[in-house]
């Protein structure tokens, strides 16, 4: 696909492409879209667009009368016009079956979620092979959902991962809590060595090669937001740090040489340190990074720091991903109180990652552009 023409006395446009999915349909994913879309920011460092059923966002505009009066226009992969706050410029998806009753899981559901994301994967592959920068923003899925509808991934990120190529180890979740407010004036990441998986098989599959891959992807993005080397804290998995070998051996057998090799290639690490006072401290600014060792000892910190200001960025997999940091919250949909900070803030991660050219940390395309639209 050749990259679009400028308009006749128009310049290029070489703000990133960000391709924005809903997630399920069901959920309040559809409704903060629409919302954070009617925000003139969310356009300043991006040009954007929804990646969707034109139907859905139109049955969801109707129903949700706090929402703002939008325009939906349906577009192809190859326009590559600026994006304004009052129409949404909508890649569409192909059909998968009826939109689903909002509030509730469903087969349905999850069926229309991973095809935006199948359309949104396809569109970033294609608006790079044109040569300009690109990402994708995802919106929150519902585990369940997918499993109905006969996915056998857990989420975004392992599909993501098996698109590109690779397995579902190869990536790692990185929560960003930008500056301002709880968590330190120059923003606070927090990256996981396992992800969405049984706790017991979590702990089953850490290893010293996992926490030292987490603790470099961590370091080389915190290192890409600050602009200097970051501190960076490695969480203990046992309480009290295992207490020398009395609540487990993971610290000395597993935490404590990961740390040791990353200092080793001139990471400013230190631990593991027991993870209930790490996070205080690192709330306090002692830490600018931790690395934990499964999703709840990282998620619930920083979620209680800023859940509505913080941002999920998938590390280790060669694009640029960014999404909410909160679930598709059934028991609110449709009633207006769904918050658009956390789809801001990734918005405005995703936008400065790909115009720095920051692809997830690794080298390399991965994974098949497919085919490329020239409508």
């Amino acid at each position: 696909m050749n990259a679009p023409a400028a308009p006749p006395g128009r310049p290029h446009d070489a703000r990133p492409l960000l391709f924005l999915t809903p997630g399920d349909p069901a959920g309040v994913g559809p409704e903060i879209l629409l919302a954070a879309w009617n925000r003139a920011e969310a356009h300043a460092g991006a040009r954007l667009r929804v990646c969707a059923s034109p139907a859905l966002l139109d049955a969801v505009l109707a129903a949700v009368p706090s929402l703002p009066r939008l325009r939906i226009e349906t577009i192809g992969e190859g326009d590559g016009r600026p994006s304004t706050a009052d129409t949404v410029l909508v890649v569409p998806v192909p059909h998968v079956g009826p939109v689903p009753r909002r509030g509730t899981v469903s087969a349905a559901g999850g069926r229309m979620a991973v095809a935006a994301l199948e359309r949104a994967f396809a569109s970033m592959r294609c608006a790079e092979a044109a040569g300009g920068p690109a990402a994708i923003v995802t919106g929150p899925l519902h585990k369940e959902a997918l499993h109905a509808a006969g996915y056998d991934v857990p989420g975004h990120t392992e599909w993501l991962a098996r698109a590109c190529g690779l397995d579902d180890g190869a990536a790692s979740m990185m929560l960003w809590l930008p500056p301002g407010g709880a968590g330190g004036g120059s923003g606070l990441g927090v990256v996981h060595v396992t992800l969405h998986e049984p706790l017991a098989a979590a702990v089953g599959r850490l290893s010293t090669p996992a926490i030292v891959a987490a603790g470099e992807r961590l370091d080389a993005l915190l290192g890409a937001l600050l602009g200097r080397r970051p501190r960076i804290a490695v969480a203990a998995l046992n309480p009290h740090g295992g207490e020398g070998g009395l609540f487990g051996d993971e610290e000395t057998r597993l935490i404590a040489p990961a740390v040791e090799r990353m200092r080793d290639e001139g990471i400013d690490a230190v631990g593991p340190l027991p993870a209930d006072t790490l996070f205080l401290r690192a709330a306090g600014g002692a830490f600018d990074g931790v690395v934990a060792q499964y999703h709840d000892q990282g998620h619930i910190p920083v979620k209680l720091l800023g859940m509505h200001r913080a941002v999920n960025v998938t590390l280790g997999l060669p694009l640029v991903r960014t999404s909410v940091a909160h679930g598709t919250a059934f028991d609110i949909v449709g009633t207006g109180r769904a918050d658009p900070s956390s789809l801001g803030s990734a918005i405005d991660a995703a936008a400065r990652l790909a115009a720095h050219g920051w692809r997830g940390g690794v080298r390399g395309a991965g994974g098949a552009p497919g085919e490329c639209s020239s409508r």
